[in-house]
């Protein structure tokens, strides 16, 4: 078994992206900018966005969060988001989801400029990554591809098999992963909770991305040997020895799978590290096709 480690990973991409934007800072010239708009107080997006914040911050970025009021409205979140659109000191905007109830996430992630959609959500995005064409992919499938490449592993004519279906990491890593393009080019399953015996599907797997929400779901009898396993999932369940009272744990049972697997990500450790250096390189990304 062999540990595919995303806090390496993250840190060598972001060591990557450091040293071009040293290039830029060293020139005089303008650095990429990211904004993230956070409505309300909810601590698991204010404790998200500080990281967002604090690595575009590592990397010698511009980098800015407007916090609004929870009970802002749509039109005027609206105009927010218009006005970054029209900043050009901003080459990335973020949108911190989820949003109050009286707000249409979906408005609000379609009036985002798709030249600024660095989250990779906006439908233009969408629909480019449908069709293969050059886009801004979401940040933890985006992350997902990377580890993929940069532990060699073969995704030619391989069997992946997705566990989940939402649009932030299933559909999106599905699409993806069929691409016939390097790192992907593969023979995909999209399984999920319809389905009446999902370890149907994941016996089959050659490469199995668990993305379903559900703590220690998959375990050994569900999966065959040597699977390389990417586990998304980040679920908090109870640990009276904790000092918090709860550990986190992913879709996956680490320990019950990880004998029978070749490569498997760890929770946490493994995807989670990847999505904010994602977002971090698609801002980049955005500021080489702006500027240039």
């Amino acid at each position: 078994m062999n540990l595919i480690d995303g806090k390496k990973i993250s840190d060598e991409i972001k060591v990557e992206l450091q040293e071009k934007i040293k290039v830029l800072i060293d020139s005089g010239r303008k650095v990429p900018g990211l904004v993230t708009i956070l409505v309300g107080d909810d601590p698991a997006s204010q404790s998200y966005v500080g990281s967002k914040s604090k690595g575009c911050e590592q990397l010698g970025m511009h980098s800015k969060i407007e916090r609004l009021d929870a009970s802002i409205s749509e039109d005027e979140l609206l105009a927010v988001v218009g006005k970054y659109n029209a900043d050009p000191d901003y080459h990335g905007i973020l949108v911190q989801l989820p949003l109050p109830n009286h707000i249409d996430e979906d408005k609000v992630v379609e009036a985002i400029a798709p030249e600024k959609d660095v989250d990779g959500f906006h439908p233009i995005s969408v629909g480019n990554l449908v069709i293969g064409k050059d886009t801004f992919f979401p940040c933890t499938p985006y992350g997902i591809v990377e580890l993929l490449k940069r532990y060699k592993i073969e995704t030619k004519g391989k069997h992946v098999v997705v566990v989940g279906r939402s649009n932030i990491v299933g559909k999106p890593i599905a699409n993806m992963m069929l691409q016939k393009k390097e790192g992907a080019n593969s023979i995909v399953t999209i399984c999920h909770s319809a389905a009446e015996d999902i370890s149907k599907y994941t016996m089959q797997a050659d490469i199995l991305i668990a993305a379903i929400g559900r703590a220690n779901y998959i375990t050994s009898d569900m999966v065959k040997e040597g699977v390389v396993v990417v586990d998304v999932g980040i679920n908090r369940i109870d640990d009276p020895e904790s000092g918090k009272g709860y550990k986190i744990v992913g879709d996956v049972d680490f320990d019950d799978v990880a004998p029978k697997s070749s490569y498997i990500t760890p929770v946490p450790g493994g995807v989670g590290r990847m999505t904010i250096a994602m977002l971090l390189k698609n801002t980049y990304e955005a500021y080489l096709k702006i500027e240039q």
